[in-house]
């Protein structure tokens, strides 16, 4: 079996960068249009499309109709199949590799995407080169066994943010990383996601509520810029049904915009995909089924440009919505950007 050796990406435990001055205002959207059934539509073209910047029209500078994922006007969409062994038990973890193993080795382990994984312990990032040969990748992946973590949840409180700290820091040196490579990328996070939703709520200071809001407003910049869509998907599948943690994350998807708005529950996974422009797949024990309808997302997609409108102050939130001039159809994309003067 061919096998590449895995790249390891060590993370700093520090606190996330506090955002940047955005220097262009060319906003580059990657949209998927579905039918009531969720099936992504092909065949629209730009006058189907209208996009509000702050519920007001702002001008669409290009279009492009992506089918199939591949072609020359944009990039070969990138897959990235992340498993976390730092949030999730090892059940989950075990679950976790078994479904993306199954997921790599459907027909044939001919993948339609050029695909890549990333293994997130507390020692790091182990990365593989991307391809599209699913029985390497599977090879790849069985060669690379999680081994005992150094922060647990026995930790409690203490473990929990240390979780949360190195999930947000490879999150974002991931976007990072990824800004520097063309085209749209999918990670697909394999995770019931860091312990922020599930705790009691905390109350902040003034301090903790500046920090987190350049927290989410870094994030959010560098998923944009990145051109990362991102995928949740709950390993525990129908063994977390019960847990309220995962139903949580719903009453904080709206974006924040001001530090006193600010809850911790504003960094969830869970989150943080749904403003994406992804999805979140809980309750559902067929893992790589999930994975599969991820992908598909890729079958058939838009990508629009626009300018983004000049904040009256640093960090102004602005909502995104495109609306599709044909009845029965939804359009799914980034949920909004932060506007700079």
């Amino acid at each position: 079996m061919i096998t590449r050796r895995w790249g390891v990406l060590y993370l700093l435990f520090l606190s996330l960068s506090c955002g940047f001055a955005q220097q262009n205002r060319r906003i580059t959207l990657d949209v998927v249009v579905t039918d009531k059934s969720g099936k992504p539509i092909p065949g629209l073209e730009q006058q189907d499309f209208t996009l509000l910047d702050n519920k007001q029209p702002n001008k669409i500078l290009s279009f492009a109709a992506i089918q199939g994922g591949d072609a020359t006007a944009d990039p070969s969409v990138e897959v990235i199949l992340l498993v976390d062994e730092v949030n999730a038990s090892f059940r989950a973890v075990s679950s976790a590799r078994q479904e993306v193993e199954k997921f790599l080795k459907r027909n044939g382990g001919q993948l339609e995407r050029p695909t890549s994984l990333v293994l997130l312990s507390d020692k790091g990032m182990a990365t593989t080169s991307s391809s599209r040969d699913g029985n390497a990748l599977a090879g790849d992946l069985n060669e690379n066994q999680n081994g005992l973590r150094i922060i647990g949840r026995a930790q409690g409180f203490y473990g929990a943010g240390d979780r949360v700290q190195l999930s947000l820091g490879a999150l974002e040196q991931f976007a990072d990383y990824e800004s520097t490579k063309p085209g749209r990328k999918l990670v697909i996070w394999l995770s019931p996601g860091w312990p922020l939703l599930s705790g009691p709520r905390i109350e902040l200071s003034s301090k903790d509520e500046q920090s987190l809001f350049k927290t989410i407003v870094a994030l959010s910049d560098a998923l944009r810029q990145a051109r990362i869509t991102l995928y949740s998907i709950d390993p525990l599948g129908l063994a977390d049904a019960r847990g309220l943690r995962a139903l949580r994350y719903e009453g904080y998807v709206n974006g924040v915009k001001k530090a006193n708005g600010v809850h911790i529950g504003n960094l969830g996974l869970q989150v943080i995909a749904e403003q994406s422009g992804g999805r979140v797949f809980e309750y559902n024990n067929d893992v790589a089924g999930e994975i599969e309808t991820s992908i598909a997302d890729t079958s058939a997609f838009y990508v629009l440009t626009f300018d983004g409108l000049p904040g009256d102050g640093p960090n102004e939130y602005h909502a995104l919505e495109v609306k599709i001039d044909k009845p029965g159809l939804k359009a799914r994309t980034r949920s909004g950007y932060y506007a700079q003067p």
